[in-house]
């Protein structure tokens, strides 16, 4: 049975992964990293390895070496670590998870395989149940991405009768844009206290208002203290707030979509933002011009750091 283990909830950053102008993992950016978010952001809660952190794009030892050290660092400042430990080969997937168990996580996140694609919800269960087994002691996430995998099955069919076959199933990273089934995923998870947590930034507002108990993201590395505000005013019920600060994420996403925003593009505004030496994405992923970021990172700055 799964440890009984505080509740993931508010914001959860996706954390890039450093490299070296010769596309060799940064170890040593992490310690100063999680000082960023956590005193300049007020984000004490990641998720690693995902999609913002190209870990699909990364060996199984590199993804070993980086949950080790955010684990390792983030000791004493960082409430909750996630581990991305979803791959195409289901015995990779087992050893992140064994991995993630060994070094002190507080949960692992399983996105569904996409070269072999699950055809219905119990092919894509029976892959969780599998995962799952390895790190039994660890919550389980499912993180739903249709735009990346290309796995469209809906997340309320997946968790039909999961808690029978996982016992440390405890919720959703929910990247989709599917309201309906994201409600139906809270409804459900209601009676089990599992976390359903949203993966669109742009979007947050409206998954709050469905119930979701947090989000995980990628913008959250550099604007979480914005986010947070957000949070906050849905809290109290000051919507207009709230309202006002999604416009403002939307308006700069928009933007920045505009100039072609994509995790290398991202990665370096986060660079130029935080000042942290996150470095190059990895192939096929190309680097972005100076130029870009400059101009999205500017843009950003001009709509919530005018003062």
């Amino acid at each position: 049975m799964a440890v009984d283990m505080k509740k993931l909830t508010g914001l959860v950053a996706a954390t890039f992964t450093p490299l070296t102008v010769d596309g060799e993992i940064n170890l040593s950016v992490i310690e100063p990293y999680i000082d960023y978010l956590t005193n300049k952001q007020g984000v004490t809660k990641v998720f690693v390895n995902g999609t913002t952190g190209e870990g699909c794009s990364l060996t199984v030892d590199e993804r070993k070496r980086l949950a080790a050290e955010w684990c390792l660092k983030g000791k004493g400042k960082l409430e909750q670590v996630i581990v991305h430990v979803g791959c195409m080969c289901i015995k990779d997937s087992q050893e992140l998870a064994q991995h993630a168990a060994s070094i002190g996580a507080d949960g692992i996140a399983v996105i569904s395989p996409s070269f072999f694609k699950p055809t219905n919800a119990e092919a894509l269960r029976m892959f969780l149940k599998e995962v799952g087994a390895s790190a039994p002691n660890l919550p389980l996430y499912y993180y739903h991405i249709p735009s990346m995998t290309g796995v469209s099955l809906e997340v309320a069919d997946v968790l039909q009768g999961i808690e029978k076959m996982i016992p440390s199933f405890k919720g959703v990273k929910y990247s989709g844009i599917d309201l309906r089934d994201l409600g139906q995923c809270v409804s459900y998870s209601q009676s089990h206290n599992w976390s359903v947590l949203y993966g669109v930034d742009e979007q947050l507002l409206g998954a709050l208002v469905v119930g979701v108990h947090g989000a995980v993201g990628s913008t959250y590395n550099y604007i979480g203290c914005i986010v947070n505000q957000m949070l906050s005013a849905f809290d109290t019920g000051n919507t207009t707030q709230a309202r006002d600060l999604q416009f403002k994420s939307m308006e700069f996403i928009t933007y920045a979509r505009s100039l072609g925003f994509d995790v290398a593009v991202n990665k370096q505004v986060m660079s130029v933002l935080s000042g942290l030496a996150l470095g190059p994405p990895r192939l096929p992923l190309l680097p972005c011009s100076a130029s870009k970021s400059q101009d999205i990172a500017q843009k950003i700055k001009s709509i919530f750091f005018k003062n």
